[in-house]
């Protein structure tokens, strides 16, 4: 595993990202305090080291007419090759926003989108009980959203720790 040292400025940088992606080198710059060619280098960097992963835009589901959100358990038949097309065909179901392999009760979670609970009802009969190795499924819906953040939490870079991680925190950059 490679060691991937940031400091206070690259926090600062990633940060200013997560909050608008869209902003040029010099908005950066201006609010981190440095010029935009360094900005540039260093937004290179993390990208190279893939620290920065990609860039979205974040679409509103309600204006799309996405209004309902549904969270779904799924147990799958207790074969292991089961669990791996279940993973395989997953991944190609669009209103499927997320699938998490977890432990507890069910083997999975998925996020699910649709337009209203009709079209959520025919996406699982027709589509997801379909899929191979499923055995169960519980879903609930999201009534109201109280916080959705797509920024990960970034303070625990600055705090010593003894679990060695790839990216280190460097204070004195």
């Amino acid at each position: 595993m490679t060691s991937i040292v940031i400091d206070r400025y690259d926090l600062e940088l990633l940060a200013a990202l997560q909050e608008d992606g869209h902003a040029t080198n010099a908005a950066i710059g201006q609010k981190i305090h440095l010029s935009a060619s360094q900005v540039s280098r260093r937004i290179q960097n993390l990208q190279e080291s893939h620290v920065i992963a990609r860039y979205v835009a974040v679409l509103n589901p309600d204006i799309l007419g996405l209004g309902v959100m549904a969270y779904t358990f799924v147990t799958i038949e207790r074969q292991s090759e089961q669990g791996h097309l279940f993973e395989q065909a997953v991944k190609d179901l669009a209103p499927v926003l997320e699938c998490h392999s977890v432990s507890g009760e069910a083997d999975y979670i998925l996020r699910i989108a649709a337009p209203d609970l009709a079209a959520f009802s025919e996406f699982m009969s027709s589509q997801l009980l379909r899929l191979p190795g499923v055995a169960n499924v519980k879903s609930i819906i999201a009534l109201k959203t109280i916080k959705h953040a797509s920024a990960l939490p970034l303070d625990h870079l600055t705090q010593p720790t003894k679990i060695k991680r790839q990216v280190t925190f460097a204070a004195g950059r």
